[in-house]
């Protein structure tokens, strides 16, 4: 066997030791989810009782409200460890405010680890990410890339299948797409991790880079449907959004954001995947494949 080979197989073997070590510990862990019945947190409480979690659902069908403090504490104590993901954008003003308390909640009330959910290049997120890491607690943050799922769930995922076309700011700009099952899986990994993900921030994409146009034509061939996406600037989809009833304040935000999230920072892979999982993370044509039949009417 080659040095490099056992170098490798070393490093899985102590990885395999961790992971039974984080499997076990698991075992009789409670986790607050919030946003439990969303795009990420469904797929959050998923993989957290398939490591032998037992969930909390943190949502207004359980109770919580995350714009109602008093039904914080309810929700939050005598958890172990909780994953927030905020209903707004990480980095508007709201949830920078509101994670930050959520927080230092927690950390009063005895839960041991918060993952919060961020995103990759987003400067205005970096307040919530501070707000966490000051509040007295275990923490981690998982900087994810822009989600596959966003084509398939959500309102761009109607104006594809209802139109054939995704109107949006993002030009040519190359993004690597991540599963949102492969983030949840890292969020998981971090919260039953012990010490070992304590204080570190893990950035997550896909495997590969590619442009929201070749993105959405490669959904289209899956779904045998010609799919068509149109780049506008900012100030126009802007208009798109004020036309849709979003209110102003929030278009203006989203206007600004995705001028600095889509100027090409984020053209760029991230291991945390790999790294935290020991596997490559899923492919977008996997993903396509598997999720055709959201795209065709």
């Amino acid at each position: 066997m080659t040095q490099n080979t056992q170098s490798t197989q070393d490093t899985q073997d102590t990885r395999s030791a961790q992971d039974t070590r984080s499997t076990r510990s698991a075992q009789g862990m409670t986790v607050v989810v919030t946003g439990a019945s969303g795009r990420t947190g469904s797929r959050v409480a998923e993989a957290a009782r398939a490591a032998g979690l037992t969930v909390r659902a943190a949502s207004r069908a359980h109770g919580f409200d995350w714009s109602d403090r008093s039904t914080w504490a309810d929700t939050l104590r005598g958890a172990d460890a909780a994953y927030l993901v905020h209903p707004t954008d990480v980095g508007s003003p709201q949830a920078t405010r509101e994670v930050g308390e959520l927080a230092r909640e927690a950390a009063g009330l005895g839960v041991r680890r918060l993952v919060l959910l961020s995103a990759r290049g987003e400067d205005q997120a970096l307040p919530t990410e501070a707000a966490v890491g000051e509040a007295g607690t275990d923490w981690t943050v998982v900087r994810a890339a822009w989600f596959m799922q966003n084509f398939s769930e959500g309102p761009l995922a109607e104006e594809l299948r209802e139109s054939g076309r995704l109107v949006f700011p993002a030009g040519e700009v190359r993004e690597p797409f991540v599963d949102v099952r492969d983030v949840a899986d890292v969020v998981v990994a971090a919260l039953t991790g012990g010490d070992r993900y304590a204080g570190e921030t893990i950035e997550v994409s896909g495997p590969r880079l590619l442009s929201f146009g070749e993105a959405v034509a490669e959904a289209g061939r899956a779904a045998g449907r010609q799919l068509e996406y149109r780049a506008v600037p900012g100030a126009e989809y802007g208009e798109v959004l004020t036309a849709s009833g979003l209110p102003a304040e929030e278009t203006g935000f989203l206007v600004e954001l995705f001028g600095t999230l889509l100027d090409g920072r984020n053209a760029r892979l991230s291991d945390g995947v790999t790294q935290v999982l020991g596997r490559a993370p899923r492919d977008f044509a996997d993903y396509a494949r598997e999720t055709a039949a959201v795209w065709r009417r």
